[in-house]
């Protein structure tokens, strides 16, 4: 008979892996299944994995390195290591504080949230519960965009983060083969005082795909606050977003919960970090797992890395303290690889630490 597994209730935890483990065991089955699934037959989210095992990492030993540097910094936001959690909405089916507790565990360790529109808690509830945390407004075009970028400028935020690929929900078939209907409250923390949703998915909201990036840059410009794009896989799309305006580019498939099949955003990273030229900083979100993931992200072109499930995952294993014990354990991961890698600081970190795999 296999025993029962026991985690830490402190949320101690000794690897990502158990932080993975626990979070299933704990949550129900179909938040679960909501959580680990992705749109079609899931040929993105699979790939999303598979394109980081394409690259190794190169050891550089006797190179006098014992204590590298992972802070950076985004946007004039300093980063103790260059980890941003992403805007996963529905945060409360994972645990009850959803990204309350994620910002307090945020600011704890020293990196910048990323605080959803279609999230359990509003905007000024995120900036109430961690005043200390840097805080990323995220938000979708439409016809709600002034009033919640108004919000989000009110609140104190340093940003916005503008999904572009979600006009839409994507085609989830395994969400919808498990007939799961949450309570619609998880997603309404930003709802309008009428009542309905100022958010675009198909949760009820009033969503205007036909935005364009003209548009977008009316927009924007009109609250004077930098932003990033989020959901780019193209270098046309990179380039139309810069035209725009915008001031950081975030390569993501959505956790491979949109467009089934689309490119892994791995292997679209360093085409579009060349195609921008270091003009602005280009983020990687989708399939990073482990601290070596955010190793080769950040030598093949990204400034810093988004988390989203595996925000999650510490989220439902152990609220702020699974949270916290998430980032501390991609950061010891980073820092150990580096120090193996000669690599003294994140500027230093380039191509030339990584190789294709044989």
């Amino acid at each position: 008979m296999t025993a029962t597994p026991v985690y830490p209730r402190d949320g101690e935890f000794l690897a990502l892996e158990e932080i993975h483990a626990a979070a299933l065991d704990r949550l129900p089955r179909d938040a679960a299944t909501y959580l680990e699934s992705g749109a079609g037959t899931e040929l993105t989210l699979r790939a999303n994995r598979e394109a980081f095992t394409r690259w190794v990492i190169r050891p550089r030993p006797m190179s006098g390195v014992t204590d590298p540097k992972t802070n950076a910094e985004l946007l004039g936001i300093p980063l103790s290591v260059p980890v941003l959690t992403a805007p996963f909405g529905g945060d409360a089916l994972f645990g009850a504080e959803g990204h309350l507790a994620v910002a307090r565990a945020d600011a704890a360790c020293g990196i910048a949230s990323i605080v959803p529109e279609v999230g359990s808690f509003s905007y000024e509830q995120v900036a109430a519960a961690a005043p200390a945390a840097a805080r990323i407004g995220q938000l979708h075009p439409h016809d709600s965009f002034d009033f919640s970028a108004a919000r989000i400028k009110a609140a104190g935020y340093e940003a916005l983060c503008v999904t572009v690929d979600c006009p839409v929900v994507g085609f989830r078939a395994r969400n919808r083969m498990a007939r799961f209907h949450p309570d619609p409250v998880v997603w309404r923390g930003n709802a309008l005082d009428d009542g309905s949703p100022n958010v675009a998915s198909t949760y009820g909201a009033r969503v205007v795909p036909a935005w364009t990036w003209d548009q977008l840059a009316e927009a924007t410009a009109r609250h004077g606050m930098p932003w990033i794009a989020k959901g780019i896989l193209t270098t046309e799309a990179a380039e139309a977003a810069l035209a725009a305006g915008a001031s950081a580019i975030l390569v993501s498939n959505h956790g491979g919960r949109q467009v089934d099949p689309s490119p892994a955003s791995l292997d679209v990273l360093p085409e579009i970090a060349a195609a921008v030229s270091r003009q602005v900083p280009v983020l990687l979100d989708s399939g990073v797992r482990t601290g070596a993931d955010v190793f080769l992200a950040l030598a093949l072109g990204a400034s810093a890395v988004v988390i989203g499930r595996l925000a999650a995952y510490g989220l439902a294993a152990a609220g702020e303290r699974g949270v916290r014990r998430t980032i501390e354990l991609l950061a010891q991961e980073l820092h150990t690889l580096m120090t193996l890698a000669g690599v003294p600081d994140i500027p230093s970190l380039s191509r030339k630490a990584v190789a294709p795999r044989l």
